[in-house]
């Protein structure tokens, strides 16, 4: 019976979707700022999802993507 992950990995995966998403927004010449505004998101909120330790929703992560120009799969790939 398949189960889930321990929280280590899954707080990896959500790391690397950070700064996939850090990433994403400096290439674009954003700030987090001009980023959570646009969302619109808390900024404590926002800057948690970008160090891996927020779990955002998928609408979040479709929000994020659009505002800073990837789709979402980039992020996700990253």
């Amino acid at each position: 019976m398949p189960t889930d992950p321990p929280d280590d990995d899954l707080r990896e995966e959500r790391q690397r979707i950070g700064r996939s998403i850090r990433n994403a927004r400096m290439d674009g010449n954003l700030t987090q700022e001009q980023v959570f505004l646009a969302i619109p998101l808390n900024r404590a909120y926002y800057q948690q999802i970008e160090s891996g330790v927020a779990n955002p929703s998928l609408n979040t992560l479709l929000r994020i993507a659009r505002v800073v120009g990837v789709r979402v799969a980039d992020l996700l790939s990253g």
